[in-house]
C-alpha cells in the first residue's frame, strides 16, 4: 500500500516537471515550391522570434524544477527504504512474540474437565423391590435411590432379638449359680467345682455380648435395604429396573458429584517454567465463549516413560530416538474451578482451552519490555522461578488421610481373667 502511494507521488511530480519545463520551438510547417501548403485553405504565420529575457527565466525554471524533482525522487527513495526497514522490524518483532507465545506461553488446547464419580454399591444383597430415582436425575445426599426386599433382613432382626433374650436367660441362670458355688464352704464344694461355675457364667455373659452384637449387625443391615446418594449430584447411565437383583458389594449406580469438578490441562514441558501455583487462568471451554475462572491447584509430579519398563530376558527397552526432533512431554496441570458463567454447563470429559495469568508478564510497564522478554525467552528459554511451585496443598486435603493402623500384642489368658472366681488363687487342676 505505502508503495503504491509513493508511485503516485512520483507520477505527479513527473507531471508538475513537464508543465514548468519550456515548450520547444514550434517547427515551420511543410511548404511547396509557391509558398503554400497542400492544403490551399490552411496557412501558418511564422512564429514571433522570443524575447532574450523570457527564454532565460524558462530556462533557470526549468532547471530548478529538475533539481528539485531529483531530490524529491532521492527523499523518497530514502522514505521507502527507511519504511521497508521500519516493516522488516515489525515482522521480525511480531514473529519473536508469536514464537515465544506458541513455544513458553502458558496456553494449551489440550484440556478436559473431569470431575469424581460416586460408584453405588449395596452392602447387602437382595431383590430391588422400590427404584426411587430416573436417569439424569439431580440427587441431594442421603437421598433414597432404591430400596432392596427387607424381608430376610426383619425375619433375621426378629431371630437375633430372640437370641438375644435366650442368651440373657442363660447368663442369668449362671451367674447365681456361680454366686451360690462361691458362697459353699470348703467342705461343701471343692475348688475345681467353683471355677467351673464361674468359668460358665464368664462364657455365659461373652455369649449375651455376641447375641447383642448379632442384634446391633442385623439392624444395620435391615437399614441397609434403603441404599442412599453419598454425594449431592446426578444420577447417570442408569441401567437398574425394580426387579432386578443386587449384589453386595457390586456397584449398580453412578453419580456424578457436582461438588467435584475440576479442570486438568496438559501443558507442554517447555511451558512448565511459567506455570505457577495459585495463578489465575482462564478456560473455555469449546463450545461457549465466555471463560471459565480458577487457579492452578497442584501439578503432577510423575508421568510413565516408557523406557522404563523392562524387556525380554530382563533386559532394559529403550526406545530409539530422532536426534534432531524431540516430542515435548505433556504434565497435567490441575486446575480448581472458582467461577462457573451462567448458562454454561459442565460436563465431565469436555474440551477446554486453559490459558494461564503469567506473573512475569503482568511486571513489564511497556510493550518493549515484554518484547525483549520475549526475544530473551526464544534464545535461551525462560527462566527458573523457585517460589513458582509450591508444595503446600492450598485447596484443603484432596486426599483423605488414613489413620495408621497399630497391632496390638495377644494378651496372655491369666491377663483376661486372673482368677475365676473370688478369692481363689488356686490354679486348675490338670488329671
Amino acid at each position: 500500500m505505502m508503495e503504491t502511494v509513493m508511485d503516485a507521488q512520483l507520477k505527479e511530480e513527473f507531471v508538475l516537471e513537464a508543465a514548468l519545463a519550456p515548450e520547444p520551438p514550434a517547427l515551420p510547417p511543410p511548404q511547396t515550391d509557391n509558398g503554400t501548403l497542400r492544403a490551399p485553405n490552411l496557412k501558418f504565420a511564422a512564429p514571433a522570434a522570443p524575447q532574450e529575457g523570457t527564454q532565460t527565466s524558462l530556462m533557470l525554471e526549468g532547471q530548478l524544477a529538475r533539481q528539485g524533482g531529483a531530490m524529491r525522487l532521492a527523499l523518497a527513495a530514502v522514505a521507502k527504504r527507511l519504511a521497508t526497514l521500519v516493516l522488516a522490524l515489525v515482522a521480525v518483532l511480531v514473529s519473536v512474540v508469536a514464537w515465544d507465545h506458541y513455544l513458553t506461553a502458558p496456553w494449551t488446547r489440550d484440556g478436559r474437565v473431569r470431575v469424581q464419580v460416586a460408584s453405588v454399591a449395596p452392602e447387602v444383597t437382595g431383590r430391588i423391590k422400590e427404584l426411587r430415582v430416573a436417569d439424569n436425575q439431580f440427587v441431594h445426599k442421603g437421598d433414597l435411590l432404591y430400596v432392596l426386599d427387607p424381608f430376610d433382613f426383619d425375619v433375621a432382626l426378629h431371630s437375633s432379638k430372640a437370641a438375644l433374650q435366650q442368651q440373657a436367660a442363660d447368663l442369668q441362670v449362671k451367674q447365681r449359680q456361680s454366686e451360690r458355688q462361691g458362697k459353699l464352704s470348703s467342705l461343701a464344694t471343692t475348688p475345681e467345682q467353683q471355677q467351673i461355675y464361674a468359668g460358665n457364667a464368664i462364657q455365659a455373659e461373652a455369649a449375651f455380648e455376641a447375641a447383642q452384637y448379632q442384634v446391633a449387625l442385623a439392624e444395620v443391615n435391615l437399614k441397609r435395604t434403603e441404599v442412599r446418594s453419598p454425594v449431592n449430584g446426578y444420577v447417570t447411565n442408569l441401567l437398574l429396573r425394580a426387579g432386578d437383583y443386587a449384589r453386595q458389594g457390586i456397584a449398580n449406580v453412578s453419580i456424578i458429584d457436582t461438588d467435584s469438578f475440576w479442570i486438568d490441562g496438559y501443558f507442554e514441558e517447555t511451558k512448565m517454567a511459567r506455570v505457577c501455583t495459585g495463578a489465575q487462568v482462564e478456560a473455555k471451554l469449546m463450545g461457549y465463549s465466555a471463560p471459565i475462572i480458577g487457579h492452578v491447584s497442584t501439578i503432577t509430579r510423575g508421568l510413565s516413560v516408557s523406557n522404563a519398563a523392562t524387556g525380554a530376558q530382563g533386559l532394559p527397552n529403550v526406545d530409539p530416538i530422532y536426534t534432531w526432533v524431540r516430542l515435548a512431554q505433556r504434565v497435567p496441570v490441575r486446575i480448581a474451578i472458582d467461577e462457573v458463567p451462567p448458562g454454561v454447563p459442565l460436563v465431565s470429559g469436555m474440551t477446554a482451552t486453559v490459558s494461564i495469568r503469567d506473573h512475569s508478564a503482568a511486571d513489564h510497564s511497556t510493550w518493549l519490555d515484554s518484547a525483549r522478554e520475549s526475544l530473551f525467552n526464544v534464545l535461551d528459554g525462560p527462566p527458573a522461578r523457585p517460589n513458582c511451585i509450591s508444595t503446600v496443598t492450598t485447596d484443603g486435603e484432596l486426599a483423605q488421610s488414613v489413620p495408621e493402623w497399630e497391632a496390638q500384642a495377644t494378651p496372655e489368658p491369666e491377663q483376661i481373667n486372673p482368677g475365676l472366681a473370688t478369692g481363689i488363687k488356686v490354679s486348675p487342676r490338670h488329671d
